[in-house]
């Protein structure tokens, strides 16, 4: 089975691009099979990881970053894919 764990937060405002580096530069204790990283309007940075795990599996994620570089809580979400 094949499990996405979606990472998102939102930059204080005009602190987009640190968030960006911040989470570009998150290294997690083991390697997910792949990862992508996204940028929306507003400050937002998403974070994509898929694993090879059972649904409920214990996976590794990015922390919370410092709370003077976010606005709000981060957004955690895990989807399970169907495809293929």
């Amino acid at each position: 089975m094949t499990v996405a764990l979606m990472w998102e937060a939102r930059a204080v405002e005009g602190r987009g691009s640190e968030l960006l580096a911040w989470a570009r530069a998150q290294e997690l204790p083991v390697r997910p099979l792949r990862r992508e990283t996204l940028r929306a309007p507003q400050d937002r940075v998403l974070v994509i990881t898929w694993w090879d795990a059972d649904y409920d599996a214990e996976l590794p994620e990015l922390s919370e970053p410092g709370g003077e570089l976010v606005s709000r809580a981060v957004h955690r979400w895990r989807f399970e894919s169907l495809d293929g």
